[in-house]
């Protein structure tokens, strides 16, 4: 299992201590009105100061996740949250469990090719240099919900493909961190709308015509290298997409 916390991580620590507590809340299924580990607890846990700790409880008291009855601690309140993160640094596997869903997949396509011109432009590779494709079907509580397709440079995640994809829980995010010390630091997203093809509605179970969200990332290091691009294909009705800003 990853650590919790990692100085590597590019993410701020006050984050990554919110999407732990968001993982225990969610992910093992706390219910509402429980109590949950203390500052202290947690800041013996995790390794992390205090005011970090703080930071992560005083954003998930707005957001709704926990309530802080003074004295006394911070309580789960069990309130489910509306839409899912556009987060370009989080997995969905991640996500799923911040919502209190399961995660899964099915695989559909695993393989080291040439890729098409916009993604090796994207990914900054030459003639001649492949790239791993991976591409699943994203499941909610076993219900299909996005089809997303990653790409990565073949020699930055060399044995990627000996993985078992078909894993449900399976993050590619997780791999390309603990795997390979790959980790996204910033990036850019492209929001579409369209029409669901044949292939796209009959694996989402959507009836044509049907309108599906598209979403085109690829992420970056710090040293603004490009690590991986993604294609994903979004049910609307059963994966609404939310922006979260401030």
């Amino acid at each position: 299992m990853a650590k919790a916390i990692s100085r590597d991580d590019p993410r701020p620590l006050y984050k990554q201590v919110k999407t732990h507590i968001l993982n225990t809340l969610y992910g093992d299924g706390v219910p509402a009105q429980a109590k949950i580990a203390s500052e202290r607890e947690l800041v013996d846990q995790l390794g992390v100061s205090r005011i970090t700790v703080r930071q992560a409880m005083k954003e998930l008291v707005l957001e709704g996740h926990l309530r802080a009855q003074p004295g006394k601690g911070f309580y789960a309140t069990g309130r489910p949250r509306r839409g899912y993160e556009i987060e370009l640094l989080r997995s969905f596997t991640e996500t799923a469990l911040a919502h209190g869903k399961v995660p899964g997949s099915a695989l559909l396509a695993a393989e080291a090719v040439a890729p098409p011109s916009a993604v090796a432009e994207g990914l900054g590779l030459v003639s001649g240099q492949l790239a791993v494709s991976l591409k699943r079907l994203r499941l909610l509580d076993g219900k299909p919900v996005a089809i997303s397709h990653d790409w990565i440079a073949a020699e930055l995640a060399p044995d990627l493909l000996t993985l078992d994809w078909r894993m449900g829980n399976r993050s590619f995010y997780a791999e390309l961190r603990n795997r390979y010390g790959l980790f996204p630091h910033h990036g850019q997203t492209l929001l579409s709308a369209a029409l669901a093809g044949e292939e796209e509605a009959s694996l989402l179970r959507l009836e044509r015509p049907a309108a599906v969200l598209t979403v085109e990332q690829i992420a970056y290091d710090t040293a603004d290298r490009p690590i991986n691009m993604t294609y994903s294909v979004h049910d609307p009705a059963n994966y609404p997409l939310r922006l979260e800003q401030g």
